[in-house]
């Protein structure tokens, strides 16, 4: 009997340079239950706006333009939302706002959110937080190293996937000295895992047609700062 991979419908969030990848290497997507993309806007503006209707163009050019004026040290500075079923479905291009732990409590406030980071040049996660508090996330390249309130919360949906979830501290899934050749055979299906595993929580797909319906677009208000190191 055939099976069907179930990663199959996320490869095109890892592709390649050589490949379409309308994302890039560095994005992160959240999914918000029962909150309307206008209430997922103002949380990612503080309040400040409630977005635009447009499309996933007009989000890129906003995010360039963006960078262009701060040099991209805070991300892509713009998110866009839509409806999928009981979740909206909010798009970072350019950045990882959404599993920034401190950011992510406030966006979870009274909801549920599931946020996926993929950036190629820092550490990838998935973070999953209910009204305020992370209940269980992990670096998509480690998942046998998780955290929060209730670690193995999704264990059983992550063995489904084919997660290691207890390798030994020495053990790795990526490591980016290794040989190229090897090393694209294992970071490759990370990314997908993480949103196969999304749409086990959520319901949720994340295909790449998402991409052409309307958005919300709106500001994102969270900017990073470096540690105060002073002292009293």
């Amino acid at each position: 009997m055939a099976t069907t991979d179930p990663l199959a419908p996320f490869q095109w969030l890892d592709a390649s340079e050589s490949q379409a990848d309308p994302l890039g290497e560095i994005f992160s997507v959240g999914f918000f239950r029962n909150l309307d993309p206008s209430e997922v806007v103002r949380r990612f503006s503080k309040g400040d706006d409630s977005g635009q209707e447009s499309d996933f163009e007009e989000l890129n050019d906003r995010m360039v333009e963006f960078l262009g004026k701060t040099g991209g040290g805070h991300g892509g500075g713009h998110v866009g939302v839509f409806r999928a079923g009981a979740w909206s479905v909010a798009i970072e291009p350019c950045g990882w706002w959404m599993t920034d732990r401190k950011a992510l409590a406030e966006l979870s406030r009274d909801c549920e959110v599931v946020a996926i980071t993929r950036h190629d040049y820092a550490e990838p996660s998935l973070e999953y937080a209910i009204d305020g508090t992370i209940v269980t996330g992990h670096r998509l390249c480690y998942p046998h190293d998780r955290w929060g309130c209730d670690p193995d919360r999704l264990n059983d949906y992550m063995r489904e996937l084919g997660m290691e979830l207890d390798m030994a501290d020495h053990d790795y899934v990526y490591d980016a000295d290794e040989d190229e050749s090897d090393s694209d055979i294992s970071y490759s299906t990370v990314v997908p895992r993480a949103f196969a595993l999304a749409a086990k929580v959520t319901g949720v797909s994340f295909t790449a047609d998402m991409l052409d319906q309307p958005l919300l677009i709106g500001p994102i208000a969270y900017r990073w700062s470096p540690p105060d190191h002073t002292t009293a």
